[in-house]
């Protein structure tokens, strides 16, 4: 009796498979873990994607997990990596690129999906979303939410103040406009400074303006790279922020509304921040808002700005039925109507060429101008050693770092170049200490 028994269950499974049926809803689905940092109305759109690929087909069930902040998801993966319970998947931000790469605890994703034969073209992914997570020609980990910053302004004072076509394309014009703006009285402030300001305003700063940040392009040539952007045209650009705040033009938030709030309220002109800052500018504001490119220096060719957000990672230690999940849910985020839909519900950027376009076909951008901007600005000209992104060990550390001196600025207990200098220092220690821990490795 239990001999027929199998036989017949046997016989049901092959013949659901040969007619190509789904498999029968008692048969065990094979479950992976996909940890990631999005909380609030973000993790609420992880959750949509995640269904929308457990519901598309019958084999897999990814399941979502929120694990607080990046820097507690990052924390929380390397302790769980030792302690053997690391999930599948695990979002990590751009800064710990270099981190995840040397950990000897990842997969790379262009092998795993190349192994489990799904047909991606690698070379679709806009160049320097790409380009900032690809190691010896393959990429390294999928992109997931890529943002880069962009100019919110107010159509209203700037109008008011008599520049109907909004922010000049420079810097020193700019800067006129913006102290106009506020000697006429139509705002309190020219502009509200951003909390993740050192990424818009000096590392896109000397992105766009082509300017090195580091030795060794950044340290995509070596581990042996080094800061040297207090010799260059962050320490103009630093200086002119420190007397827009001092002079009232730039205001630092503080008890009350958060920098975004000081714009969304029409309190201050522009606002310098993520372009997936969309969502919450369009439900938030009171204002007539806009959006443009980030401004240049005179007599410079604008290069691209540079992307932040996230990547998936996958790591080691699983077995090969659960790859298989794992590839199947990167490719169905790789496809270009998943992209379109996490662009529109987000406001990341589509990461391909052909997503782009097929936003562009559906009139998406006509209707929804300011969408088109970053990633206008991300394709801009041809990557150039200077703009290509940045690959530096210890990257959250080194930027703490900067962030510091730069607050010291503001606080006036230093100089810009004596901060800047300070900045460097610091973080070529900790360059130092990241290249002596991984050497041999890169």
């Amino acid at each position: 009796m239990m001999t027929t028994r199998k036989k017949f269950v046997s016989g049901l499974l092959a013949a659901c498979v040969t007619a190509g049926m789904a498999v029968p809803a008692w048969a065990q689905k094979v479950e992976v873990q996909f940890w990631h940092a999005m909380g609030g109305v973000l993790g609420e759109r992880v959750d949509e994607l995640v269904k929308k690929f457990n519901d598309s087909q019958a084999k897999y069930t990814v399941v979502a997990v929120n694990k607080g902040n990046y820097d507690e998801v990052i924390n929380g993966t390397i302790a769980a990596y030792r302690a053997k319970k690391a999930p599948h998947m695990v979002q990590i931000y751009e800064r710990g690129f270099m981190t995840m790469l040397l950990s000897d605890a990842i997969v790379p994703v262009q092998d795993l999906l190349t192994e489990k034969k799904h047909a991606i073209d690698w070379s679709d992914f806009i160049k320097p979303v790409a380009g900032y997570y690809t190691y010896k020609g393959k990429l390294m980990s999928m992109p997931f939410n890529s943002s880069t910053p962009i100019l919110w302004y107010n159509k209203e004072h700037f109008a008011k103040a008599g520049f109907k076509d909004g922010p000049a394309p420079t810097w020193p014009e700019l800067e006129k406009q913006l102290y106009a703006i506020k000697a006429k009285g139509i705002a309190d402030c020219g502009s509200s400074l951003a909390g993740d300001y050192f990424w818009s305003l000096v590392e896109n700063y000397s992105v766009v303006n082509d300017q090195p940040f580091g030795t060794r392009s950044k340290g995509f040539d070596g581990l042996d790279t080094e800061f040297v952007y207090n010799k260059t045209l962050v320490v103009q650009q630093v200086t002119r922020l420190k007397k827009w705040v001092d002079d009232g033009v730039m205001q630092i938030a503080g008890q009350g509304l958060n920098p975004e709030q000081l714009y969304t309220s029409g309190k201050c002109s522009t606002f310098f921040a993520s372009t997936a800052a969309h969502g919450s500018v369009e439900r938030n504001a009171k204002i007539a808002w806009s959006a443009t490119y980030l401004p240049a220096e005179p007599g410079v060719t604008a290069r691209n700005s540079t992307i932040g957000g996230a990547t998936i990672w996958v790591l080691k230690g699983h077995k090969a039925e659960e790859y298989d999940a794992v590839a199947a849910f990167l490719s169905f985020l790789a496809s270009p109507e998943l992209q379109v839909w996490w662009h529109k519900a987000t406001g990341y950027v589509p990461l391909t060429n052909k997503a782009y376009q097929l936003a562009k076909q559906e009139g998406y951008y006509a209707a929804n101008p300011t969408r088109e901007i970053a990633v206008l600005q991300l394709s801009r000209g041809t990557p150039t050693a200077n703009s290509q992104g940045f690959r530096f060990g210890n990257f959250t550390q080194t930027t703490f770092a900067l962030r510091q001196e730069l607050e010291a600025v503001f606080a006036n207990k230093k100089p810009p170049q004596q901060a800047l200098d300070d900045a460097v220092r610091r973080g070529n220690d900790i360059l130092r200490q990241f290249e002596k821990l991984h050497a041999g490795k890169y």
